[in-house]
C-alpha cells in the first residue's frame, strides 16, 4: 500500500514535457469493451525528463495488453530492453537488461486514490490515463541489485582500469589494529 502512495507522490513531481507525456497516454474513453494492445517505446528522452534518477538513458519496449470493461481496465505490461546506469564498482556508465511483467488495474470512481498496491482509481470524468510514472517505476524496479561491468573471455573485469588499480591499492593497504596484537600472540602460542 505504501508503494503505490510513493508512485502517486512521484507522479505529482514527475515533470515530463507535455508533448512527450502524450506518448504514454492511453485514451480509453472511445474504446469499446474488450482487449486492446498498445506498444510504447521508452527511450533517452523519457529518462532525461526525470530529475534525480539513476537511469541515464536506454531503450525499453513496453507492450500493454488492456482488457477494458465498462468501469475498469486491467493492464498487463511486458517490459524488455536495456537501460544505462552507473557501474557499482567503477561508476562508469553500463547498459543493463531489464525484463519483466507488471499488472495494473485502473478503475473509474469519484476521484483519484489508490485502492490497493496494484489498483488505481481515477475520476469517471477522465478520458485518458497517463502511464509515464508507472512505466518509470516498473522499469526502475526491474534493475538488478548489483550492476557491474561483465568480465572478458579471460576473466578480467571490463571496468575502468584506473579505478580497478586504485581499488586494488586501497584493499592491499592493511592497517594493523593494536588491539588484535594480543589475540595474535595467543594464537601463536597454540
Amino acid at each position: 500500500m505504501v508503494f503505490i502512495k510513493l508512485i502517486f507522490n512521484f507522479a505529482d513531481f514527475f515533470s515530463i514535457n507535455v508533448n512527450h507525456a502524450d506518448q504514454y497516454q492511453i485514451a480509453f474513453s472511445g474504446l469499446h469493451p474488450g482487449t486492446h494492445i498498445f506498444d510504447f517505446q521508452v527511450g533517452d528522452k523519457f529518462f532525461e525528463q526525470v530529475e534525480d534518477t539513476e537511469i541515464m538513458g536506454g531503450q525499453v519496449s513496453v507492450v500493454v495488453t488492456m482488457a477494458k470493461e465498462e468501469r475498469m481496465m486491467d493492464l498487463h505490461m511486458e517490459i524488455s530492453g536495456r537501460v544505462r546506469v552507473a557501474c557499482d564498482r567503477c561508476n562508469e556508465l553500463i547498459d543493463v537488461e531489464v525484463d519483466g511483467k507488471e499488472r495494473l488495474i485502473v478503475k473509474l470512481g469519484s476521484h483519484y486514490y489508490e485502492e490497493s498496491e496494484d489498483v488505481q482509481v481515477i475520476p469517471d470524468t477522465a478520458h485518458q490515463f497517463d502511464l509515464s510514472p508507472f512505466l518509470y517505476e516498473y522499469i526502475h524496479l526491474l534493475l538488478p541489485i548489483r550492476r557491474v561491468h561483465p568480465e572478458d573471455e579471460e576473466g578480467n573485469s571490463l571496468c575502468d582500469p584506473l579505478v580497478l588499480k586504485k581499488l586494488k591499492e586501497l584493499s592491499e593497504r592493511h592497517i594493523q589494529d593494536p588491539r588484535w596484537e594480543a589475540l595474535n600472540q595467543l594464537k601463536k602460542k597454540q
